[in-house]
């Protein structure tokens, strides 16, 4: 029994939208958490500080009385400014001998006097009854007037009940536009995402629209210079290689179908003849029918690794002795053959691969020459160059590109008359842009072609040097 189609995995909820969102609710709290403790605390300490000095100077004026001698009778002490709710003298025994106010509510101050050095003590004290408030006391010394023996302590005490009240305001305005201003930025990170990620859905919307057969659709463009613009164009980039690549395979496969089908056709022809009528002439023709399919197959296999294949791993490589190999490999060419090479060319690369790129330069020459082949090989700007020159008819200017392109012939006929697959000249191209180099058709200076390989040469080699004169034809 077949397993049913296993359902999608839901989308979470919002989506990156959301996450903008909480992560800027979060920020926006811990800001305001931040902010309003640190405006709480600094508001509270300067309360606090403004009320210590007022009471501080209440108290220094009640202490330069007693330093007179002009505390006022009966010890009634006249109210205080500046909002100050009491002061208080007592003597060294600690009996109040002036007060300004009611003492029942008055906490507890006999250690609060100043410390030994100092003449001045501030504290904030606790309530001193359950449902009291906190006051701010300051305990200055009063020494008396010169010979007395008997110093008094002035204490001056105000109730933080405003400061407490103001405090009181300012964490509840905290705590009550916390959650407007938290709501505000989540809603507009929410806006904000939704309106960059815009682009980015359109782009995902036509890029799902990309089938096989609609490869030339493309994502819209938003325009500008960010992150969502870039990507857009590099999408765009992506599927302008994807269709050029599928149409060069489709346009190979077409090609390569088209160039098996002649030899096919062509051995089982003969193969049908010699069943009829057996004689040498045709299994021989249907052999070499067969070999030359053959040899199409191989390069096609080479071609089909060079487009997929890894970089060719880097050795080192002597292309004059390269050049030279191979014109010796070669039993009485057609045409006269020679290397011109006058001194060692080093490159690095596949040196495999790089014979089979200018064996199949050199074969290309020897099918069109009339007379003679020159294979030079020298170093130049940094590159290391193999040129080969034939004195044939020369390759047109409008088709020096092109006749690097597979399977063309600007001579169909001819070329497979003389055995060609039209893919020789496409190979060598291939080999030579995976060394990080390229091959390139030019006039020859006396006609005919000259198609010129170059690579990198290595870096302690091939710079500065000068190129060899190019041979008499």
């Amino acid at each position: 029994m077949a397993e049913p189609p296993s359902k999608p995995r839901p989308r979470r909820l919002g989506g990156l939208r959301a996450r903008a969102a909480a992560a800027a609710a979060l920020a926006m709290a811990a800001v305001l958490a931040a902010g309003g403790l640190w405006l709480y605390t600094l508001l509270r300490a300067n309360l606090i500080e403004n009320t210590t000095g007022r009471t501080e100077l209440a108290a220094r004026k009640v202490a330069a009385q007693s330093d007179t001698g002009s505390l006022p009778a009966g010890g009634r002490l006249p109210a205080p400014e500046g909002g100050v709710d009491l002061v208080l003298v007592r003597n060294a025994a600690g009996t109040v001998v002036a007060t300004s106010g009611d003492l029942k509510d008055t906490p507890e101050l006999t250690e609060l006097g100043p410390a030994a050095g100092q003449d001045v003590r501030s504290a904030v004290l606790p309530p001193a009854r359950p449902g009291a408030q906190r006051r701010v006391v300051v305990a200055v010394d009063a020494p008396g007037p010169p010979g007395a023996h008997d110093p008094h302590t002035v204490y001056a005490a105000t109730v933080l009940g405003d400061v407490d009240d103001a405090n009181r305001a300012v964490a509840l305005g905290l705590l009550a536009g916390a959650p407007p201003l938290i709501a505000f930025a989540a809603l507009l990170a929410w806006w904000v995402t939704g309106h960059a990620l815009r682009p980015v859905t359109a782009i995902r919307t036509g890029l799902a629209a990309v089938t096989g057969s609609e490869l030339d659709r493309r994502v819209p463009d938003p325009g500008g210079a960010d992150e969502i613009a870039q990507l857009a164009r590099t999408v765009n980039d992506t599927l302008d290689r994807l269709e050029r690549s599928d149409a060069r395979q489709r346009q190979f496969t077409a090609d390569a179908s088209h160039e098996l089908r002649n030899p096919l056709a062509a051995v089982r022809s003969r193969l049908e003849v010699a069943l009829r009528d057996p004689d040498r002439e045709s299994v021989a023709a249907a052999l070499a029918d067969t070999e030359r399919l053959q040899g199409i197959a191989a390069d096609l296999l080479l071609l089909a690794r060079l487009d997929g294949g890894p970089a060719p791993r880097p050795e080192p490589v002597d292309l004059a002795l390269l050049a030279a190999e191979d014109v010796a490999r070669r039993p009485e060419p057609r045409a006269r053959l020679r290397v011109d090479a006058r001194a060692p060319v080093p490159a690095s690369g596949d040196p495999a691969r790089l014979e089979r790129a200018l064996a199949n330069l050199v074969d290309n020459a020897l099918r069109y020459a009339r007379t003679g082949v020159v294979v030079r090989a020298f170093a130049e700007d940094g590159w290391a160059m193999l040129e080969v020159t034939d004195d044939g008819p020369g390759i047109p200017e409008a088709d020096r590109d092109r006749v690097f392109e597979r399977f063309v012939r600007l001579d169909a006929d001819r070329g497979r008359a003389s055995g060609g697959t039209g893919l020789g000249l496409a190979i060598a191209r291939e080999i030579a842009r995976a060394h990080g180099g390229d091959v390139r058709a030019l006039p020859a200076p006396a006609g005919g072609a000259r198609l010129v390989l170059r690579v990198p040469a290595p870096a302690s080699s091939g710079r500065g040097a000068a190129p060899a004169p190019t041979p008499a034809p």
